[in-house]
């Protein structure tokens, strides 16, 4: 995984993403442009997409929703996410 779009440190990691919101189911597409690329299935209304994006990732890696936090991009398509508790080997076996 191209270190561009995670930086690790003790106690978890920042990640970029790129999301594309309103598609038909959530799923990973892999990683595009130096960001992990997401569809995600509801419409960016009143924050609904960040809430998903932070629920489906917390369900893939197995953490708590509280262990994820939204550093940048809440209306933006590009974000940076904070995962407590997780490594970027965890992250390496979601997208494999």
């Amino acid at each position: 995984m191209p270190d561009c779009i995670l930086k690790e440190d003790p106690e978890g990691i920042t990640l970029r993403i790129r999301i594309q919101p309103g598609a038909s189911r959530d799923q990973i597409v892999g990683v595009v442009e130096g960001a992990l690329r997401l569809r995600i299935s509801v419409p960016p209304v009143e924050g609904a997409a960040n809430k998903q994006c932070v629920k489906f990732l917390a369900k893939k890696l197995h953490i708590a929703k509280s262990k994820i936090t939204l550093l940048k991009g809440k209306h933006a398509r590009e974000k940076i996410l904070r995962m407590d508790g997780v490594s970027a080997a965890d992250l390496e076996t979601l997208l494999s």
